[in-house]
């Protein structure tokens, strides 16, 4: 089914990274409730806008009403808040067609900016298995963005300590590469806590021949429940010794928070000195901690670029 076009298109990511100078972005997960859709859209636009974000992107929602929640989410920031979004797209459970129909909304919507992710597999299968005439790889998706959208925006996912599936790093860069040449124009990463095995990341896809942007992803350690929530998250993530030290060393919760902050803070300063090409903030839908973060690393509204 196709759509016709009624929307102002929004920027390409890959036109804000090609200006010089880091990108700022947040991620949201997808409502449940028009009451729920209404509450993120307004932590967005009081609470984050101000901080000047690049772009925004939501996850992806599958099937039914969350779906169409999301799709009208994206829509709206888009249209009311100026921002440019991102919209996140998965292959679990969706044909080739329905895809392609999703795909075709949010185009004559005005956005064009897609993250194009293989996705998790539902949680009563343990392994991952594409829909009958479906995609089995990211890298099938954004061939099939790029074809049928050339002037689709494509970002994929990258893991800066490994995929969770993979036991061979070697082939793994191989398989990442073939999802780069694909399509894609820039990399954001699952959140991490060592800038070690970012930057590790990043000279491995240069030594690939991958040479498109990486941005990267981190998330605050606000509470011991989302600590254990990071960690169901990203599997393969690290949790560096200091940083377990000083929030079991917390006295109480608000101890762990500020410990978790100020690591962040400290994580943000070191990447910006080492040249990354942009912060992504995954923000669990809320905004006073991703502010504290800010404040603490003594950032302003001219460390990044909006467009």
């Amino acid at each position: 089914m196709l759509y016709c076009q009624n929307e102002v298109p929004g920027m390409k990511i890959s036109e804000s990274l090609g200006n010089g100078g880091p990108t700022l972005s947040f991620e949201f997960f997808p409502p449940k409730t028009p009451a729920a859709s209404e509450a993120l859209f307004q932590i967005i636009h009081n609470g984050l806008m101000p901080l000047n974000p690049t772009f925004v992107s939501v996850t992806y929602g599958a099937g039914g009403s969350t779906r169409e929640l999301t799709h009208d989410l994206v829509v709206r920031i888009q249209r009311e808040t100026g921002l440019t979004v991102v919209a996140h797209l998965t292959c679990v459970g969706s044909t080739r067609c329905e895809i392609a129909e999703i795909l075709d909304r949010y185009h004559a919507s005005g956005i064009r900016n897609i993250m194009a992710l293989r996705g998790d597999p539902p949680q009563d299968e343990l392994s991952f298995r594409p829909p009958a005439d479906g995609f089995a790889h990211a890298s099938d998706l954004v061939a099939f963005i790029r074809n049928r959208f050339p002037d689709m925006g494509i970002g994929v996912a990258g893991f800066t300590e490994g995929h969770p599936e993979s036991l061979n790093r070697l082939r793994e860069m191989d398989h990442f590469k073939r999802k780069v040449e694909a399509g894609a124009d820039y990399v954001c990463t699952q959140l991490f806590f060592d800038n070690h095995d970012f930057f590790d990341f990043c000279e491995r896809c240069e030594l690939a021949g991958i040479r498109i942007p990486v941005l990267a992803g981190l998330m605050p350690v606000t509470s011991m429940r989302t600590l254990k929530r990071m960690a169901d998250l990203a599997p393969r993530a690290r949790f560096p010794g200091p940083l377990l030290k000083a929030v079991v060393d917390a006295k109480s919760e608000a101890g762990v928070e500020q410990a978790g902050i100020e690591w962040t803070a400290r994580q943000v300063r070191e990447l910006l000195a080492g040249g990354v090409h942009g912060l992504h903030f995954y923000t669990l839908n809320k905004s006073a901690q991703i502010r504290r973060v800010w404040e603490a690393a003594g950032l302003s509204l001219t460390s990044f670029k909006r467009n």
